[in-house]
């Protein structure tokens, strides 16, 4: 059985080796030339040489960056910010980036492992591989790689451990937030039950770990309540268009980012985050209705669940782009997604994205029309993806179809379908 397995798997694995080593080239060229800016406005790297440099100063010295405004994560960041450390010879800009090199090659293994059970495709990996070049060297200078891996892996571990599947969902969220939202769609029932426990355990643990060792852990909601309307957010593209019919407002870099200043922008960040709330209810809906769940079940769930959440964002920072793809390239490894379509939309996005930053950003920045539009065809697929996204996860499990059964007669391996 192995042999007949390497037989023909060789062919198909090869060119994901080639195309994945030729575009991490281009995109560490890029990276080595942002200083001269070669695809628009430069600097990309700059977070990681003095944003991030200085944040590993703080850390190894037992306490989180308090009292900085532009410290707005949560207290697991700080173990992956003092990773590059444990590269001795390296400087802590090559440190990072070799880091996250291994992480993406981590995912692709993860996501090649996963594409190569039985019923199982690599579509995944192929779209993991060949997307996240779109977004240019942004991966490579922004921890979210590191942080994507941790619910990819989460995602994947769910039809062997529940456990294991809770612990990396877990330790994603004291990173970034938006990895608990892997655990959206796990099975009612006992499935649900250890994930979520598992995720809780873990996080309580670490949480006292890192208060233990470090001071001000928490310091970073006091920061990020003071966000305000990102100009590359939904409700920037809507003022962005506003400067054109003569609304007096400003773009300001404040809290690490451009954001807008001036009349109703408090109204567009409240409504921004009603829209959050309201996009939570339709997911709770969701689940406590839901009948029918497929392998592909938890995975169509996170993904739609961060879609969502992402749209209706104050703030849509193009390295946002790289947690949609590696969520989407997740469910394309699942022979019965429904998100398929969606992933589409996402890689379209991600193009759109590196236009507007690096590419055109000082046209986004000054609100030209240019800048305007290339966020509105951005932002526009984001939203139609968010729409599809939920609508194909609703449908198919509330409301099957009479051709298709409750649950699939045949599961695959070491996978589980449940009803409810």
């Amino acid at each position: 059985m192995k042999p007949r397995t390497k037989s023909w798997m060789k062919p198909r694995l090869l060119p994901l080796a080639v195309v994945w080593l030729s575009t991490r080239a281009l995109m560490l060229w890029l990276l080595s030339r942002d200083d001269r800016a070669p695809l628009g406005i430069g600097g990309v790297g700059r977070e990681v040489h003095e944003l991030y440099a200085r944040w590993y100063g703080a850390l190894t010295h037992g306490s989180f960056p308090s009292g900085d405004r532009l410290w707005q994560y949560p207290p697991g960041a700080g173990p992956v910010l003092l990773s590059p450390g444990l590269l001795p010879g390296l400087t802590y800009f090559q440190a990072f980036v070799a880091l996250t090199l291994a992480t993406d090659a981590l995912v692709i293994v993860a996501l090649t492992r996963a594409g190569t059970r039985t019923g199982r495709s690599l579509r995944g990996a192929a779209l993991w591989t060949a997307a996240l070049p779109l977004l240019l060297h942004i991966p490579l200078a922004r921890y979210d790689v590191q942080v994507t891996a941790l619910a990819v892996i989460s995602l994947l571990t769910l039809s062997r451990s529940t456990r294991a599947c809770g612990a990396f969902a877990a330790l994603g969220a004291l990173v970034k937030v938006w990895p608990a939202l892997a655990l959206i769609g796990t099975p009612r029932g006992r499935t649900t039950r250890q994930a979520w426990t598992s995720a809780a355990v873990t996080a309580g643990a670490l949480l006292l770990a890192l208060a233990a060792l470090f001071r001000d852990p928490f310091d970073f909601l006091r920061q990020q309540s003071g966000r305000g309307v990102q100009i590359e957010s939904l409700g920037g593209t809507a003022l962005s268009f506003a400067r054109h019919a003569g609304w007096p407002g400003r773009v300001r870099y404040q809290y690490g980012s451009m954001e807008f200043t001036g009349p109703y922008v408090s109204a567009i960040a409240a409504l921004s985050l009603a829209l959050t709330v309201a996009a939570f209810g339709a997911l709770l809906l969701w689940r406590l209705r839901a009948r029918r769940w497929t392998p592909a079940t938890p995975y169509d769930a996170a993904l739609s669940a961060v879609l969502l959440f992402t749209v209706t964002s104050r703030v849509i920072s193009p390295q946002y782009l790289v947690w949609l793809l590696g969520l989407a390239a997740v469910c394309l490894t699942s022979r019965h997604t429904t998100q398929r379509p969606v992933a589409a939309l996402i890689v379209l996005a991600a193009a759109a994205s590196a236009l507007a930053y690096p590419v055109l950003y000082e046209d986004v920045m000054d609100c030209t029309w240019t800048g305007s539009l290339v966020m509105l065809v951005r932002n526009g697929l984001l939203v139609a993806a968010a729409a599809l996204s939920f609508r194909r996860l609703w449908a198919a499990g509330i409301q099957p179809t009479r051709r298709e059964p409750l649950a699939d007669s045949h599961p695959l391996p070491h996978e589980t379908v449940s009803t409810s």
